[in-house]
């Protein structure tokens, strides 16, 4: 096994890596190193808990290169505030035997503080597109000496609409710099805008075997509507083994939802994440967690990319997700060479997208009998609830009878044999006789 000390990197940073713990590079670390030493753009396909961050960290900051200038010489592109945090933590960790000022920067906070941060001089700059791109616009961010671009979590990036930025931005940048993109999936707008706007990016992506989902136990309970699965999960939580948890739900009302049915039981150790929680609130509830001061986390995908929360022991899927988006989830246990256990819950409505996870993967997910136990609710929410389409409760009713009306009706009824229409035709005629008739009556008014 390779060590960091094949890398040949700055004796700051190595003994920063010292000082952390960490010996050996992950497979995407070993891969990206030479292809980003090479200067070439490359476009990596990873699936999250492979420590995408430090594949292009550590090469980029052996490549660094002191200067007096106050404008970045790296930039970072992340989607998310939560990102953007954990990004430059993990720069400032290696960089800290090094002159390099870091910062990073997302919307949702005062600009003009973010304004002042800048204009102190910064090296290497963090941030989200939209927040890039406000402070580039009015001239405070300055690409003049920038001749490094990493996108990170790049699918991800353009499912939450940051296309427009992103172009903008890069129709800002110098022509020459090189260009490090990060993505789980390759879809097809990923391959567009890399076709559109990188040269030939050098592909790194790692065999399915080297992904941690080989290190993690998926299972699953059908469930047969939404309080059940509270039931259940109030059921589940009874075990002390569970004792970091992650709770993802489809949407922001869902996970209130969840919050407020355990609210009694677990209340007090679990945190509640999503986009309406202001950032100060997402921070310190993640710090909390981290810290070991809450049991678990219920959160929306806002959680599911790239964050490295770790010692994860259990994933439970309240809700199924996407196939793309559930991997990404169970991603969050069974990261650095530990194991993980990711339980699902699923309704009828939601079997399909199941099934489509374990055509992803090319492996099942194995379904665990429901607990006798656990009370089945009869009650449901809101968008459980059949209701009848506005179209048709305002059709109106039929009238009975063979009238004059329906006589009427069915000699009204043309059968379409083909051809040009009659009808225009004539109507075309009968205007054009019109317009004749009119023309000779003015020129004989004129004689």
């Amino acid at each position: 096994m390779s060590t960091f000390e094949a890398f040949g990197l700055p004796k700051s940073v190595q003994k920063a890596i010292d000082e952390l713990g960490y010996t050996a590079p992950t497979p995407i670390q070993e891969k990206s190193f030479p292809v980003i030493m090479s200067g070439r753009d490359m476009m990596g396909i990873a699936q999250t808990g492979t420590g995408k961050t430090w594949a292009y960290l550590l090469p980029l900051l052996k490549l660094y290169k002191f200067s007096t200038t106050h404008t970045p010489k790296i930039l970072i592109l992340v989607p998310t505030r939560e990102l953007v945090v954990q990004v430059a933590e993990e720069v400032e960790k290696l960089t800290r035997y090094m002159s390099v000022r870091t910062l990073g920067i997302y919307g949702g906070v005062n600009i003009n503080t973010q304004k002042t941060a800048v204009y102190q001089g910064v090296d290497i700059l963090v941030g989200t597109p939209g927040r890039v791109m406000d402070l580039a616009l009015d001239n405070v961010v300055r690409f003049d000496e920038t001749t490094k671009l990493v996108i990170d979590e790049f699918d991800e990036m353009l499912n939450l609409g940051f296309r427009p930025q992103l172009t903008s931005i890069l129709a800002m940048m110098r022509p020459k710099r090189q260009n490090i993109l990060f993505s789980a999936t390759m879809t097809d707008e990923v391959d567009t805008v890399l076709t559109d706007y990188f040269d030939f990016p050098e592909e790194v992506s790692l065999a399915p075997s080297g992904t941690p989902i080989d290190k993690i136990s998926q299972l699953s309970y059908p469930v047969a509507n939404f309080n059940t699965k509270i039931n259940l999960l109030e059921h589940l939580l009874k075990n002390e083994a569970m004792s970091r948890v992650l709770i993802f739900v489809n949407n922001k009302r869902h996970a209130d939802l969840v919050y407020e049915g355990i609210e009694a039981l677990y209340g007090e150790n679990f945190g509640l994440i999503h986009s309406n929680k202001s950032q100060n609130y997402r921070l310190n509830t993640m710090a909390e967690f981290q810290l070991g001061n809450l049991r678990g986390i219920i959160t929306t995908d806002v959680m599911a990319r790239g964050l490295d929360i770790s010692d994860i022991t259990h994933v439970i899927n309240f809700e199924m997700p996407e196939p793309e988006t559930y991997i990404h989830r169970i991603g969050r246990t069974g990261r650095a060479d530990r194991t993980g256990i990711a339980i699902s819950f699923f309704t009828p409505k939601e079997e399909e997208r199941k099934i489509e996870a374990e055509v992803l993967m090319n492996r099942e997910i194995e379904v665990l009998n429901f607990p006798e136990e656990v009370e089945v609710s009869d009650q449901l929410i809101g968008s459980e609830k059949s209701r009848q389409p506005v179209k048709f409760l305002l059709k109106k009713p039929k009238i009975e009878g063979d009238g004059a009306f329906h006589e009427k009706a069915k000699k009204n009824q043309k059968v379409n044999l083909g051809g040009p229409s009659k009808t225009k035709k004539k109507t075309h005629g009968s205007v054009n006789r019109n317009l004749l008739k009119t023309q000779s009556q003015k020129r004989k008014g004129k004689k």
